[in-house]
């Protein structure tokens, strides 16, 4: 049996200002470090067999910092960058609904309508979450695996796992950063052992 143990990369820079970042970037804030490092070491115990990152840069330094000096193999998945949010990403919020309320309203409330401006649409980024699991499942048989992401994929991952909807995409829980989800994979079935838990970062208080 394979478990995939998903996180989402540590709070951005322009998740504090309120910016849709998509396939764009920013650096952590030194307080989400921390939890990294946090989740790092509430997973000490736990044999890692890969870790599967998006190759955006605020994955790959969550990445580092939750590996720490683990030998275990990484590898960049193009999968499992977050939504491609086309003109919006740079923008602020509040921007963006000025320029898009129709389309901003949408992505929030009804995502199974929304219409991305150049970018993509939730039922892409689903595919390639479905791709992923896909290959996950051809190439281990058992194991465990670390699974960095973004929070649409996480998303869509829990859409796959639950058999919701697109128009169900932001039900509970919320997504936070460095969250651990835990999920058993059993060719195709998926049993969800831990859901968007934060006691890490709530119990353990490392040094950056």
């Amino acid at each position: 049996m394979v478990t995939l143990y998903i996180t989402r990369h540590g709070e951005t820079v322009w998740n504090t200002e309120k910016r849709m970042q998509g396939w764009l970037d920013s650096d952590l804030t030194e307080i989400r470090k921390r939890n990294a490092l946090s989740l790092g070491k509430r997973l000490d115990e736990v044999e890692l067999t890969a870790i599967y990152t998006s190759p955006s840069n605020r994955t790959k330094r969550t990445t580092e910092l939750i590996q720490g000096v683990r030998d275990i193999p990484v590898y960049y998945d193009e999968s499992l960058k977050e939504i491609n949010m086309g003109e919006w990403e740079g923008k602020t919020l509040s921007s963006i609904k000025e320029m898009y309320p129709l389309e901003l309203d949408a992505f929030w409330n009804t995502p199974h309508l929304y219409s991305p401006v150049g970018g993509e649409t939730f039922e892409q980024t689903r595919k390639r979450a479905i791709k992923f699991l896909e290959y996950i499942k051809k190439k281990y048989k058992s194991g465990n695996i670390l699974v960095v992401t973004h929070s649409v994929v996480i998303k869509c991952l829990f859409s796959i796992f639950k058999n919701t909807s697109i128009e169900n995409l932001w039900d509970p829980p919320n997504i936070h950063d460095t969250s651990l989800t835990i999920v058993e994979l059993n060719q195709d079935k998926y049993r969800i052992v831990l859901e968007g838990d934060l006691s890490h970062r709530e119990t353990t208080n490392v040094n950056v």
